[in-house]
């Protein structure tokens, strides 16, 4: 009983101690965030004498933050949305149509997860630049191709347990193949494409990398991309970058605690049925 106590106690301490070392950089971020330039320098960890909102007003204007962020909302929405739909139609058809092929291609979308973005985006930046996808739509194209890969391996465990008497019914009642897709099997697909949704927002919406190989020319610049140019080569407005920072984060913050209840449930339902 007493080691049972004891090892409780110790998980406590070590969840606390991982607990800060996670949320440190975070409440670094938003104290800085407050301050003026000089106080930073001074003394990154003290906090700050006062709600010095200049920052924000500066970082607001400077980002051009509503153009900016209307471009990371649409390129994030329209690649969610196409990651959702091929990846559920491509995972659903895998399911139900179980040959060695499908299985080869199960198994090669499973193993892309593994293969690091640097791998590929040299060759991957010189195609679309010959194909003329040096633009947004190339970037939610890319984007899908990218998402796609784990997003299928997660509707493909949940699109099991879905009865398959279901989709036999619908049939017989004269379902075509389309409309038993988006008619009876996309519905029951709420709760994985609701973690699907979130794990593939978070990461395009925070992506700076691919932007900045495709699409970074003015006016389509997203947060991340804008927020870039407050590091110069030779001076750094630590005081203008921690607010942008902060301003960036707010709707991904928003969004993820709306919907955060669905994640485990669906990534839980999607790897083990």
């Amino acid at each position: 009983m007493v080691q049972k106590k004891a090892g409780l106690a110790g998980l406590t301490v070590l969840g606390a101690v991982l607990a800060i070392i996670f949320v440190s950089p975070i409440f670094i971020l938003l104290n800085n965030s407050f301050k003026p330039l000089r106080d930073i320098y001074i003394d990154i960890l003290a906090l700050p004498s006062g709600l010095y909102l200049e920052n924000y007003t500066k970082a607001f204007k400077a980002l051009d933050f509503v153009k900016s962020f209307m471009n990371s909302l649409g390129i994030t929405i329209a690649a969610t949305l196409a990651i959702i739909i091929t990846s559920s139609m491509a995972a659903w058809v895998l399911v139900r149509y179980k040959t060695k092929t499908s299985s080869i291609l199960f198994s090669i979308f499973a193993c892309a997860q593994l293969i690091p973005f640097q791998c590929v985006m040299l060759p991957l930046v010189e195609n679309m630049s010959n194909m003329g996808f040096m633009n947004r739509a190339g970037l939610v194209f890319m984007y899908v191709g990218f998402g796609c890969s784990m997003s299928i391996v997660l509707f493909h465990g949940f699109i099991k347990n879905i009865p398959l008497e279901l989709e036999e019914a619908a049939r017989i009642d004269g379902c075509t193949m389309v409309h038993t897709f988006f008619l009876i099997v996309l519905p029951l697909l709420k709760t994985i494409m609701v973690t699907v949704a979130i794990i593939n927002v978070m990461w395009i919406w925070n992506d700076f990398l691919l932007p900045q190989l495709i699409i970074n020319k003015p006016g389509w610049q997203t947060i991340p991309l804008k927020t870039y140019m407050f590091f110069g080569q030779f001076t750094k407005k630590w005081d203008l970058a921690t607010a942008g920072l902060v301003l960036g984060m707010i709707p991904i913050i928003v969004f993820y605690l709306t919907c955060q209840k669905y994640i485990v449930k669906g990534v839980t339902d999607g790897a083990v049925k």
